[in-house]
Parts: C-alpha cells; structure tokens; sequence
C-alpha cells in the first residue's frame, strides 16, 4: 500500500526524528532534508516526544533550528498573530511587540493583526523587513468573559473577510506575555496545540479541569482526554485555524442560548474540539509559561511566558 504524506508531515517526522512508518517518499527530498545536519542528535530521554497518535512533542533539544528554518524559509510561509488589546490591555503591546521582533519567526514574513478598541494606543514599533502591523477596530466590553468570547466572534469574521487572503499560518496569543527566546518554524504544523503549564505532568485526566457538565457543548467524560492545552497560544494552517476558532464560537453561542457558560470560556471549547481532533503537533508548556511560576528542571528555555499583573485593576469588571 502507497501512503500519500504531506509536505508538512514529512518535515514533522524527519526533523523530529519520530519512527513512523510510511512508503513512497522521493529520494530526492530526503536527500534534502537529510543534507548537512545530524537529525540523531537531537533527542531528549528525559520527557515524551511524540504522542500516542504518533504527533510530535515538541521541547527544546528535539529539534535542529538551523535546519527547520532553512527548510521552512524556502516555503517563505506568511505568519498571521491574532492578539486583542482592549480596554487596559494595550498597555501589554509595547511588550509584545518589541519582545517578538527580537525572537518570533525572525527573518519570516508576519503580520500582527491587533484587535483594540483604542488603535491610537498601538505603539510604534521598529519592525523587521516584512513585518507589519493591522489594526481591527472592536467595540470595548464591559465584562472580561466578553473579550474572551468575543475573540473567537470578531477572529471568525476577520479570518473570513481579511486575513485568510494575506496569511497561510495563524497564531492566536495572549497580549499580556513577553517572549524570552526563539519562538520559530518548529512550532508550524496543521494544528498546533501547547500543553498547559500546571497540568502536562498529571497523568490523571479525571484532575483535568475540563468542562464536566453535559448541559455544555464543551463537556469532555470523566474518563476520557489526552491533555489539557491553554487557549493563551495555538496555531496551524489557516484554514484548519479558521476551522477551530469557528467551533469554538458556534459552540459558545450554542451555550449562551442555553444559559450555560463553559467554565474555562474558550478554552473548555478548544479542549474539546482537540480531544476529537488530534492536534498534529503538541508543543511543550515552553511555548506559554507563567512569570508566576517557577521554572523546573524540564523546561530548559521559557521562550514566552504571561506577565505578572492585578487582574481586578487590568480587567473591565474587576477580574470577576
């Protein structure tokens, strides 16, 4: 039998060294992959790097980033960020902006579409060749769960009318984080989902916060779940994305007319769509740490992490 890859799939399960057996490649892209680099070398033995759908896991020292970026820059994909700073939250942008021109897909093409009620307070940053910022202009909100809900409604609309014709990867991030260190083509996949920080050592799901009430669209059994993601950073193609974002709309609206509202919002939604859904490459809790927490001996580089801050000063209800 002739098993038919793509081109994606074939730079996940060359240059994250996974065993995974498949037919039929052409010897002459091997030849490329292959050429100059050591793919033996990077491994790790200390945590899982690839998941029980044979998906990549991704962690510092399982991959080459000189090589990954040499294959991915010849595709020059376009890099779409979505981000919302509404209300108080714009004061996060400056951070944002200037921390990711220094470490995100450096030398790529990307576009961060900043969602605001106050594009005047966009800052001017210096941006690199092929880097530019859009502004989407949205009404403010009176309750933090509203910007959150809102998210998934105003980047549906948005992926629809704009960026889908000007990007070929979307990332959604959270506006209050700061990038560390590289933050780079070995995160691109389909489907790209980042383990939560506070739950990817649990082996129990039951512990998993996930929506537990059946009257929610978002309800995952006791008994079932791979992981817990954090909606704080995902990404993938941009229709797989478009794809996604709108289900986590659709269901919350299905919600909100049965006067339920999932108890992690978003993310209770995105929980539930990736159990069902394999996320084709899982990204390990370096791609979304906390100033909060401390760092343990498995996370070898933080590359972004959310800021510390009053949550009842920042948000529009008081962070009820």
């Amino acid at each position: 039998m002739v098993t038919t890859v793509t081109d994606q799939q074939m730079v996940d399960w060359i240059l994250f060294g996974e065993a995974l057996s498949f037919t039929c490649l052409p010897v002459c892209r091997l030849i490329y992959f292959f050429s100059g680099s050591n793919i033996s070398s990077v491994r790790r033995t200390d945590v899982i790097s690839v998941t029980n759908w044979n998906a990549p896991l991704v962690w510092e020292g399982t991959f080459d980033p000189v090589v990954i970026d040499a294959i991915y820059k010849k595709m020059d994909p376009r890099i779409a960020v979505v981000v919302f700073a509404v209300g108080k939250y714009t004061r996060f942008l400056k951070g944002f902006l200037e921390s990711s021109e220094k470490y995100f897909f450096v030398d790529f093409r990307v576009t961060y579409y900043i969602f605001t009620d106050n594009e005047q307070e966009i800052p001017d940053i210096k941006l690199g060749d092929g880097r530019k910022i859009s502004a989407v202009n949205i009404p403010s909100a009176n309750r933090w769960q509203e910007v959150v809900f809102g998210r998934m409604r105003w980047a549906t609309i948005t992926i629809d009318k704009q960026i889908r014709n000007e990007a070929d990867y979307l990332f959604m991030m959270d506006i209050d984080s700061i990038f560390y260190n590289r933050f780079g083509a070995e995160s691109l996949s389909r489907l790209s989902a980042v383990l939560h920080r506070s739950f990817y050592k649990n082996t129990d799901r039951d512990r998993f916060p996930y929506e537990r009430r059946p009257e929610s669209k978002a309800y995952i059994p006791a008994g079932e779940g791979d992981f817990y993601y954090t909606a704080a950073v995902w990404g993938g193609y941009l229709e797989d994305m478009y794809k996604l974002v709108k289900y986590c709309y659709t269901q919350s609206e299905e919600d909100a007319k049965n006067k339920i509202e999932a108890v992690w919002q978003e993310e209770s939604h995105l929980n539930r769509y990736l159990l069902y859904n394999k996320p084709t490459k899982v990204l390990s809790p370096e791609y979304l740490w906390s100033d909060y927490d401390g760092v343990p001996a498995d996370i070898k580089v933080v590359r972004i992490s959310q800021l510390v801050k009053n949550y009842a000063e920042v948000r529009p209800n008081g962070g009820q």
